[in-house]
């Protein structure tokens, strides 16, 4: 591993390759990334500085570490000399700190993206800097060559990666980045154990709704012939022992290759009815040799909608469990069935279970939204007030339709 050339409180700069540094604020503060998935393990955000015969900027940090960016800018080069400064992608995470960098800068650099940033920075920040729109596969002459690769909704439509040939770096933004503080800055193999389940939720939260679009970029590098040595995401770690561990692993996710038995069992239940039926479905799961993962919703407990989302991802088949309220789905199950038709683009096999008290709504209503999603829902268990023995048969019967659907 490199040695770290500045560490101070949550920020790092190290040399990536040679005259590549990268710039990282660790984010502990932000409770709910985007406004909506709680992330109590934190993210960083990576921006990255090439100093040679020109000086680039790619990217920069959200805009409440502004003041911070440029005092760690200031430890590298003079703000003022930064010749060129890539737009990567123009959610403010990235680009926040753009208008302050080019304040200092006397706006003498030239802001690079694709033509749709243009307007993003006007409009987002009221600014017009000088701005040039760069083509797809373009390539700047600046000390080293820049490629421009159009990187389409990873996970917006302007996003864009830049490969720098002759140091074989591949800066790509959001795409191949994760959740997570990493105790490292590169991919050292003690802490990708622990990153890469961060890695697998930051996919879904965040790329999911657009994952074919990473399988369409991984072909799309691989067509230009372009094998990086290095993946610099904005994002969690730099990989730079073994870029392909995380080009692969993306692959994996976006395409919901599951673990061995591995299900995901989901509900909510308020007063206990629907976690009984829950718990003999669970019993007969493990009975079975299946390893469920459980996420519940009730007056003890809430889970993280991210997390579930993660952990569906993987899985071999899914389990939700949500009673009837007010004859509608009990709500926090009805917005995951939501999120999960959104964010899952790969079918699952799917058991409904639902409780109802007057008049049965909740299965019916989960089972049609996830099959017009495209889910494959094997059963659906519905049974009034509490679980009698009769249902648990029902319940033990429709595990067995769920297994038959996992083995195909």
């Amino acid at each position: 591993m490199l040695r770290i050339l500045f560490k101070h409180m949550n920020t790092l700069v190290d040399k990536v390759t040679e005259d590549l540094y990268v710039l990282r604020v660790d984010d502990r503060e932000t409770k709910y990334f985007e406004a909506l998935w709680s992330i109590p393990e934190g993210i960083t955000y990576n921006a990255y500085l090439l100093v040679g015969e020109k000086v680039v900027l790619f990217d920069s940090w959200k805009a409440v570490f502004a003041e911070k960016f440029l005092e760690t800018l200031r430890k590298i080069v003079d703000p003022r000399d930064i010749d060129y400064i890539v737009v990567h992608h123009m959610e403010p995470d990235h680009s926040g700190s753009i208008p302050k960098v080019l304040e200092e800068n006397g706006n003498k650099a030239e802001v690079l993206g694709h033509p749709l940033a243009k307007g993003m920075l006007e409009s987002f920040y009221g600014i017009k800097p000088k701005f040039k729109a760069v083509k797809d596969g373009e390539v700047l002459e600046a000390g080293r060559k820049l490629r421009f690769i159009y990187a389409p909704w990873l996970h917006w439509p302007e996003t864009i990666m830049t490969f720098i040939g002759d140091l074989g770096v591949l800066l790509t933004c959001d795409a191949f980045g994760g959740f997570s503080i990493p105790s490292s800055i590169f991919d050292e193999e003690n802490v990708l154990d622990k990153y890469l389940p961060y890695v697998r939720k930051y996919i879904i939260d965040i790329v999911g709704h657009y994952s074919s679009y990473i399988l369409k970029a991984v072909d799309k590098l691989k067509s230009l012939n372009i094998s990086p040595e290095v993946i610099a995401p904005a994002h969690g770690l730099v990989f730079k022992n073994n870029p392909s561990a995380i080009i692969d692993y993306y692959v994996k996710v976006a395409k919901g290759e599951p673990a061995e038995g591995k299900v995901t069992v989901v509900y909510g239940s308020m007063y206990g009815f629907v976690k009984k039926a829950i718990s003999v479905i669970l019993d007969e799961l493990e009975k079975r040799g299946f390893k469920p993962v459980v996420h519940a919703f009730t007056d003890k407990v809430q889970a993280s909608m991210g997390d579930i989302l993660a952990d569906v991802i993987d899985s071999e088949a899914v389990v939700l469990g949500a009673a009837t309220y007010e004859a509608e789905v009990f709500p926090l199950m009805m917005y995951f069935a939501e999120l999960l038709s959104r964010k899952i683009k790969v079918s699952k096999p799917v058991l409904v279970v639902s409780s109802y008290g007057w008049g049965g709504v909740a299965g019916k209503r989960l089972s049609a939204k996830l099959s017009e999603a495209g889910f494959n829902v094997v059963d659906v268990v519905e049974f009034r007030g509490a679980v009698r023995d009769s249902d648990v048969a029902k319940l033990r019967e429709s595990v067995s339709k769920l297994i038959d659907a996992i083995k195909g």
